[in-house]
């Protein structure tokens, strides 16, 4: 058996990929299940078009032309740019506890980043635009066009995340080759084309740059930048409008993003018995992390509330009265309050810690954190400064064919994962080496 200097054997690495389970079926036919039934609605939109979930140019919910389509596209990104901003904290500022987990919010950041995409494709309507439309727009408009910002934002990102995995994945191969199955033999060839260990070094240097312009990023684009300016940057919509949506989209990111660490480590470490691989301390670390961030999270919706209330403009006072009388709104702030009062309480009396109860903290605040942008989104629109929606009748409900939209993606996340963990591993080799340049060298 191969032992690194940890003491945790390389077997344990690749017990995925080996191994076979009924859980694993389970959670496949699961995930296929619910792509399934998001396909089904979808094709009755590409049958019918928009009009199936109520949302048009007018719209036939109250005005509401965006809804929870925008709302789960916002939230995936929140997700992809915290998962990439861990992982990369990790390799720049050493935290090496959190190590085990570093790959795992690399891959959740390929898979939200596509989820994200994904939903772009289903809310210009048909498919065929991004090819008749986006793509030949987008030389002379992404200078203003929100669409086009997002289509590039979440491209560089997604290039950059793959980039970042890559180069570290060819380490790991090439050191696990004799555990990795046969047949797979093809595709490993073409991860290690022009492999050599005198690249370990170089690349070492090549991915903290990488992670190093991921940091300096993150307040400029995506999440703490570009997708927020689309919102805050109109002051004809109230709800949206202000120098605090950056920071508030960026914190309900990061909560997000480890609130999905955490539940996929611990489905990891549950499913192959990974206790010594990742162990307790890391998820009291990231239970931490989720208490800061949470903490963040309700501080700047504080902000909001009580810039909102506190002689402001008639037409922003009118939305954040509005805000504040909507049950579900008080949900998600309800959630994500829960969530850090546990922390709160775990940290000061460590017996109530568990990881069974972290990961139910950490579902809440993933519904948490979609409900709020939803109505985000939703009530954004509804209470402008002008008044186009007058006389609308109704008021916004998710079709379910926008529901299982989020359903459908979701399902793509969770295969993803368990396609990829039979292919590679999802913990790095590093996570069980004392010492990377010991190791290269």
């Amino acid at each position: 058996m191969s032992t690194d200097v940890s003491g945790v054997s390389r077997e344990v690495l690749v017990r995925p990929i080996q191994s076979r389970s009924k859980g694993y079926l389970l959670a496949l036919a699961a995930s296929l299940a619910a792509i399934g039934v998001w396909v089904f609605f979808y094709t009755q939109q590409l049958e019918h078009g928009m009009i199936v979930t109520n949302l048009a140019d007018w719209g036939s919910g109250g005005g509401v032309p965006w809804g929870l389509y925008i709302g789960a596209f916002i939230w995936w990104v929140g997700i992809a740019h915290g998962g990439i901003i861990l992982s990369a904290a990790v390799r720049l500022i050493g935290l090496d506890t959190y190590q085990p987990v570093a790959r795992m919010a690399e891959l959740l950041t390929i898979a939200a980043l596509t989820c994200a995409g994904l939903f772009i494709l289903i809310h210009v309507g048909r498919p065929d635009r991004l090819v008749t439309s986006v793509l030949p727009a987008w030389p002379t408009r992404v200078q203003w066009s929100p669409l086009m910002w997002d289509v590039t934002v979440i491209t560089a990102y997604f290039v950059l995340t793959g980039t970042y995995l890559m180069l570290t994945i060819r380490y790991d191969v090439h050191r696990l080759r004799d555990q990795l199955p046969d047949v797979l033999e093809p595709v490993y060839q073409a991860l290690m084309i022009g492999y050599t260990e005198k690249e370990d070094a170089v690349v070492e240097r090549m991915v903290w740059w990488v992670a190093f312009a991921i940091i300096i990023m993150a307040p400029l684009l995506l999440h703490g930048g570009v997708i927020p300016w689309l919102f805050a940057l109109l002051p004809s919509m109230a709800g949206w409008h202000g120098g605090v949506q950056g920071p508030s989209f960026l914190s309900i990111a990061l909560t997000s993003a480890v609130s999905g660490i955490i539940i996929i480590a611990a489905a990891f470490r549950w499913a192959y018995d990974w206790e010594e691989l990742i162990p307790d301390a890391v998820f009291r670390g990231l239970a931490k992390w989720l208490g800061f961030f949470s903490l963040l999270f309700l501080w700047l919706q504080l902000q909001q509330v009580v810039t909102g209330i506190f002689a402001a403009p008639t037409t922003l006072q009118h939305a954040t009265e509005v805000k504040l009388s909507t049950p579900l709104y008080w949900v998600a702030i309800g959630l994500v309050g829960l969530t850090l009062a546990y922390v709160f309480a775990s940290a000061l009396k460590p017996s109530l810690f568990s990881i069974r109860a972290m990961v139910m903290a950490s579902f809440a605040v993933l519904v948490g954190t979609l409900v709020e942008k939803t109505l985000f989104v939703v009530e954004g629109l509804q209470h402008a400064h002008f008044a186009l929606y007058d006389g609308v009748p109704g008021a916004y409900v998710p079709s379910p064919v926008e529901l299982s939209a989020v359903l459908g993606t979701a399902g793509i996340a969770v295969l993803f994962f368990l396609v990829v963990s039979k292919v590679i591993p999802v913990v790095e080799l590093h996570a069980i080496e004392a010492d990377h340049e010991e190791v290269n060298q």
